[in-house]
C-alpha cells in the first residue's frame, strides 16, 4: 500500500496544483518510481490511499505503473492520517502475509525481499525500516535495542534500552497479527500509526515491534516533501537499481543549459532569450521569451522558487502523513 492522500502543506505552492506522489522527477511523477521499485521486487498488486487531489494521482500511478500491475483504490471522504488509512484498507493488507505499507513523497530504492525475509525471521509483528543518516537532526529518529527491537519514538515514546538509532524511512512491513492490535475506533476516524497505535501497544508489551536499521550506503532515501527537496531530488536524482542511467530520465523529458541544470518536461519549450538555472518546467509549459528564473519550478504559467521555500519545521517519524499534513 502506497499513503498518497496527504494535504501535502510542506509543499506548497507546488501541492496546490497536484498532491504530493503526482509531482513528476524527471518527467516521472514520484509515484510511478515507487511502483518500479515495488515491481522490481515482485509485488504485482497494490493499493493507493486518495483523498486530496485524488485525479491527479489515480492519473499518474494508471499511466506509468506497469502492465502486470493491479491498481486498487482506497478513498477517502476526510483525511485520515497513516493509521485511519491503514486501518480503512484492512481487509486488503490482512489478507497479505506480510503486507507492506509506505510513503508516497519518496523516491526509495532498498532490498525489500531481504527486508520481508528478515521481519519473517524475527517473529515480530511489524518492522519498521530505518536508515543511518546524516539528517537525524532533522527528521527524527526511532531507537531500537541490541537484538533491533524498538525502545524510543523520537520524542513522544521512551521505554529505556536505546543501543542504535536510526531514521524512519516510512516503509512498514506488517504481519496480520499487527492489525489485531488496531485501536477500536468509529470507521473513518483519523488517528496515526505510530503514535496512536503502535507504540501504544508496544507500551501494553501487546506486540512485538522491530527496527531495521540499514546503513546509508545499504538504501537509497530521498524525502520529497518540501519544494526544496522536490528541486534536488530532480537536479540530483539517486541512482536506482530499476532504472539504468539512459532511463533515469523519462521519454521525452530533457535535460538542457550549460550544465544540465534544466529539467524540460514533455512538450515544454522555452522562448528566445530566456535563461534558467537550476530549474524544473512541466510538461508542456511555455516559459516566456527573455524570461530569467533561478532555483525553482515553472508550472501553471509562472516560476516558483524552491530553494527559497525551505521548510524549517523538524519533522518526526512518522510524519510523512500525518493529519495536519
Amino acid at each position: 500500500m502506497i499513503l498518497a492522500a496527504g494535504l501535502g502543506k510542506r509543499m506548497r505552492p507546488l501541492s496546490e496544483m497536484r498532491a504530493k506522489p503526482a509531482l513528476p522527477v524527471l518527467g516521472r511523477p514520484v509515484i510511478a518510481w515507487l511502483l518500479e521499485w515495488l515491481h522490481a521486487h515482485s509485488v504485482d498488486d497494490v493499493m493507493i490511499n486518495l483523498h486530496y487531489r485524488p485525479e491527479s494521482v489515480e492519473q499518474a500511478a494508471r499511466h506509468f505503473a506497469p502492465q502486470d500491475m493491479a491498481l486498487h483504490w482506497s478513498r477517502e471522504p476526510v483525511t485520515l492520517g497513516t493509521g485511519g488509512g491503514i486501518a480503512l484498507a484492512r481487509s486488503y493488507l490482512e489478507a497479505s502475509d506480510p503486507a507492506v505499507v509506505l510513503a508516497g513523497d519518496m523516491l526509495l530504492d532498498v532490498d525489500l525481499s531481504a527486508l520481508v525475509e528478515a521481519h519473517r525471521a524475527s517473529g515480530a509483528a511489524c518492522t519498521l525500516v530505518l536508515r543511518r543518516d546524516p539528517r537525524h537532526q532533522q527528521f527524527g529518529t526511532i531507537g531500537v535495542d541490541t537484538k533491533g527491537g524498538v525502545r524510543r519514538i523520537a520524542r513522544r515514546f521512551d521505554l529505556g534500552g536505546e543501543t542504535r538509532a536510526g531514521v524512519f524511512v516510512g516503509v512498514r512491513i506488517l504481519s496480520p497479527e499487527a492489525f489485531r492490535h488496531l485501536p477500536q475506533r468509529p470507521e473513518n476516524t483519523a488517528f496515526e500509526d505510530l503514535s496512536d497505535w503502535l507504540a501504544p501497544a508496544l507500551e501494553r508489551g501487546e506486540i512485538a515491534l522491530r527496527g531495521h536499521l540499514l546503513e546509508a550506503d545499504e538504501i537509497v532515501w530521498e524525502p520529497v516533501g518540501t519544494p526544496a527537496e522536490y528541486l534536488d531530488a530532480n537536479l540530483s536524482p539517486p541512482s536506482v537499481s530499476f532504472f539504468s542511467p539512459t532511463q533515469l530520465v523519462s521519454k521525452g523529458t530533457k535535460l538542457e543549459g550549460p550544465e544540465a541544470d534544466v529539467v524540460l518536461g514533455r512538450g515544454a519549450r522555452i522562448g528566445a532569450g530566456a535563461h534558467l538555472r537550476r530549474a524544473v518546467v512541466w510538461e508542456n509549459e511555455q516559459v516566456p521569451e527573455n524570461f530569467r528564473g533561478s532555483g525553482g519550478v515553472f508550472a501553471a504559467g509562472r516560476f516558483y522558487v524552491c530553494e527559497a521555500l525551505h521548510d524549517t519545521t523538524s519533522r518526526e517519524p512518522g510524519d510523512e502523513e500525518r493529519i495536519d499534513e
